[in-house]
């Protein structure tokens, strides 16, 4: 059984920012449960283009309010508390936290290891070798 307190995390490996992001991953590659849990942070007025070539993402809103933009078909969905986006095709998007910092409890399959590198257009593969489950 795996029981992690967020406030544990902090100053690890576990936490990773960049600007007007930081996010908690509570649970990782390392964790063998075949997906990544993290905790997002998106401070209000940022906008992050993303793309995840290598991981399917599930997003939940938990607070603020923000929007995130489809690339490919230019449709634009509103973010509230209680809504949901899956990026099922390594979709490139934008997301916007327009009022609030926009904070989302975040689903990645295959899991972010946290040692992921970029590269154009999203991030590569983990470096750490996979183990079965």
């Amino acid at each position: 059984m795996i029981v992690r307190d967020k406030a544990s995390l902090y100053g690890t490996d576990a936490e990773a920012r960049g600007e007007g992001w930081e996010t908690t991953r509570l649970l990782t590659g390392r964790d063998r449960m075949g997906f990544s849990l993290h905790e997002t942070v998106i401070s209000e007025g940022t906008e992050l283009r993303l793309r995840y070539r290598h991981h399917r993402e599930a997003n939940y809103c938990l607070s603020g309010e923000g929007e995130v933009l489809d690339i490919a078909s230019g449709t634009t969905w509103t973010l509230l508390p209680g809504t949901l986006y899956a990026l099922e095709r390594h979709d490139e998007h934008i997301v916007r936290a327009l009022r609030g910092d926009l904070i989302t409890i975040c689903v990645f399959n295959p899991p972010i290891y946290g040692d992921e590198l970029p590269e154009t257009g999203g991030y590569g593969p983990s470096l750490i070798g996979r183990e079965t489950l």
